[in-house]
């Protein structure tokens, strides 16, 4: 009976997106990992973005400069524990180190909660956030070969999606009943267990390296990474495809710090409290999320195997040039909302997976090192430096930001496509 279950979850697994019975184990964590990681995110992001409104929408700059010194900071640091714990130690304490950090904050806000408790709760929260997805993708690199990726990197990002629809959903319900602390308590565990998915996901690279005649990324977890703190930089700089890979990440923050900037400004004038605002953060949340799920389990695997890792990486910028053209011609609420909904249904289901498939062909000390530098250094710089352009356009209003962010796209998609191309024409481990 087992054999005939086997037999049929095998056909599913394969009809979905080409799922091999050898990897279906390693898929299942990754995807676990995922909804467990962003599902407890997810639950603490809108508490974030409401302590943001507490500090002032109209200096949220600020909080993004805070936040790109506090990342300069951490990615040597993050360089330096992973050159001295072995890899299959590190990577699970990143995840229960987190979730002693939220407990911390979730004892800091019972004794006080003013405008400054709420900014370093955001910095922190803007801190590891990408780092903790930038992690996981890193390790799901050092699993898969490329091949391996472009089949299963979309239908594992479901992951991400069925997390980021189960975190808002708990958040807009438990917020008025609990609060926001608890809802700290909530997230902290769910990063502890995500420690544990770790451990296991580690265990199953060991045992698909050891099958014969399998594809996988020969590479093992049971060492350190050989260098100093500033390894991620220098391999940055060094690596043509490397700052390539930077740059499309620098220009895709900047629009995205742009339309953040223009949602805040609505969402600020249309709700009151910070309870309100958290719920509303949550309710745009679950409905990306819930549109971008069937996407990533039904059609990403096929978009990328019909159009190539390319098309993938030019999707966001095309959609952003009409998105902006309407928002001019239209600043309105509901274009706006609109416009961040389809905006994030394509980064989540097609573009997201599309760059992690980019550092499959990286050596491991660039998957770990200069990633982590790209995903936190890079991208937090993006988010400070676009968000005081923002900050002088925001009195234009929104359609005056829709402007910028058409003169970002200009420059955005001619990288897109030529990082696509090299990776395409890239050997494993060349780049």
């Amino acid at each position: 009976m087992s054999d005939v279950k086997n037999s049929v979850g095998d056909k599913m697994f394969r009809s979905l997106a080409a799922i091999e019975p050898h990897e279906k184990k390693a898929v299942i964590l990754g995807m676990l990992g995922f909804f467990c990681l962003f599902g407890s995110y997810s639950i603490v992001k809108p508490v974030r973005d409401a302590m943001g409104t507490v500090y002032g929408i109209e200096n949220l700059q600020e909080l993004f400069t805070g936040t790109f010194i506090m990342s300069f900071i951490f990615a040597p640091i993050y360089s330096a524990l992973a050159a001295r714990v072995k890899l299959s130690i590190f990577l699970p304490w990143v995840y229960i180190f987190i979730g002693a950090t939220l407990l911390g904050f979730f004892a800091l806000f019972g004794l006080e909660s003013d405008r400054w408790t709420a900014a370093a709760f955001y910095i922190w929260v803007s801190t590891f956030n990408v780092l903790i997805i930038s992690v996981l993708w890193s390790f799901l690199a050092d699993i898969f070969s490329r091949q391996q990726a472009k089949r299963l990197f979309g239908f594992i990002a479901a992951g991400i999606t069925v997390g980021g629809i189960a975190g808002p959903a708990a958040a807009a319900v438990l917020v008025k009943n609990v609060g926001n602390g608890t809802l700290m308590v909530i997230s902290a565990a769910g990063f502890i267990l995500t420690a544990f998915i770790v451990r296991l996901l580690t265990a199953e690279k060991a045992r698909m390296m050891a099958l014969a005649g399998v594809e996988a990324q020969q590479t093992t977890v049971n060492h350190t990474l050989p260098g100093n703190p500033l390894d991620g930089f220098k391999l940055l700089f060094k690596s043509p495809y490397l700052l390539l890979l930077a740059a499309f990440l620098l220009l895709m923050t900047w629009i995205s710090t742009v339309v953040y900037f223009q949602l805040g400004d609505m969402i600020t004038k249309s709700f009151p409290s910070r309870e309100a605002r958290t719920q509303a953060y949550a309710v745009l949340d679950l409905i990306v999320n819930c549109a971008a799920v069937f996407l990533q389990l039904f059609g990403t695997g096929k978009i990328i195997k019909r159009f190539g890792v390319t098309t993938g990486l030019l999707l966001n910028p095309v959609i952003m040039v009409f998105a902006f053209m309407a928002l001019i011609l239209s600043p309105v609420f509901t274009v706006l909302a609109g416009m961040q909904i389809i905006r994030r249904v394509a980064e989540y289901a097609v573009a997201k997976p599309a760059r992690e498939m980019l550092f499959t062909v990286v050596d491991q000390n660039s998957k770990y090192k200069a990633k982590n530098v790209i995903d936190t250094v890079v991208y937090r710089f993006g988010d400070v430096s676009s968000a005081w352009v923002s900050s002088f356009i925001l009195p234009f209003g929104v359609a005056g930001l829709a402007v910028f962010g058409l003169v970002v796209c200009v420059f955005w998609f001619p990288i897109a496509w030529k990082l696509g191309k090299r990776y395409e024409s890239a050997r494993e481990g060349t780049l």
